[in-house]
């Protein structure tokens, strides 16, 4: 079978209670964009989904890959994955919007991770220092910081026992030594609840949109047994570089280049010696606390390793 019948088997399952459409006219769409348009097949997949989800008149969450897996919460290291989790509500907090019936914290032995349930899925409650089993949920990302949506075909069912939740807490000492692609002014999808970063102006679920700016690193520190990957969000970037959002835009507006911003970072940080504490989400630990450090006396090595990634 080939991989596109295969993705057009997969997406005609998802619309088969809610479409008149068939395998053959979902694998037409997808060849037209594979072969005529040269698109990747993942992105024809995504383009060919949105197209159904409009006429159908749902939301992605609405639809179910299928075959969800189960997964602890340090595995979850991607978006846009269909999961099953058990785990413990740790808390909740106050919804900001109409749209969300709860949010809060998730706990399982390997650590913790934010939900968030939709109130038009009409699901039960969820209630602080339950255990639960959630099928179907669905992941998503904001600045390394992954979560999971839980949507109308989530299954939870309450465990009548209580588990351990992990600390999930990382502290590094090390130098900086790589800033990696996606660092410095990136632009993110504009639409509610998306934050996905813009690739050449596109989101992947919601095509071309006019972006709004955001400022970020996206970083390497060697400890000198392992190299660890950071991620530093708009204020901790501020806060690391002195270089605001506002300033980076004008920085990028006066070059007529947004890669500068990333160089003007790169200068500043670049080989210096950091020590990081936060959260780690999949591979990635996110910066909520840094301190600069002292460097050794081989700094200069260090920044030839640096330069040489």
């Amino acid at each position: 079978m080939s991989d596109v019948r295969q993705h057009a088997e997969d997406v005609h399952e998802q619309f088969s209670d809610h479409l008149d459409v068939t395998v053959e006219d979902v694998e037409e769409r997808l060849h037209t964009l594979v072969d005529e348009y040269k698109v990747p097949i993942d992105e024809a997949r995504r383009s060919v989904t949105n197209h159904y989800l409009d006429e159908a008149g749902l939301e992605r969450e609405d639809i179910s890959r299928g075959g969800s897996e189960e997964v602890r919460i340090e595995d979850v290291d991607e978006p846009e994955e269909w999961i099953d989790l058990t785990a413990k509500v740790i808390e909740l907090w106050e919804p900001r919007s109409d749209s969300v019936a709860q949010v809060g914290l998730l706990g399982d032995p390997t650590g913790t991770i934010k939900f968030t349930k939709w109130a038009k899925s009409e699901l039960p409650a969820l209630e602080e220092g339950g255990v639960y089993d959630l099928r179907n949920v669905v992941t998503d990302e904001y600045q390394g910081r992954y979560s999971v949506k839980l949507n109308s075909t989530t299954v939870i069912e309450e465990r009548d026992e209580d588990i351990e939740v992990g600390d999930d807490t990382s502290e590094i000492e090390g130098a900086l030594i790589d800033m990696q692609r996606g660092s410095g002014l990136i632009k993110r999808c504009p639409k509610e609840d998306c934050t996905r970063v813009l690739q050449n102006g596109r989101c992947s679920e919601h095509g071309e949109v006019e972006g709004e700016f955001d400022l970020r690193i996206k970083a390497v520190v060697d400890d000198g047994i392992d190299a660890h990957e950071v991620i530093f969000d708009k204020e901790a970037t501020e806060d690391l570089t002195g270089l605001s959002l506002e300033e980076a835009k004008e920085m990028a507006m006066d070059a007529l280049d947004t890669t500068i911003v990333a160089d003007e970072i790169g200068a500043k940080i670049l080989g210096t010696y950091y020590r990081i504490e936060g959260p780690t989400f999949g591979r990635y630990v996110l910066a909520d606390e840094v301190e600069q450090l002292d460097g050794p006396a081989d700094a200069e090595n260090l920044l030839i390793k640096a330069r040489s990634m």
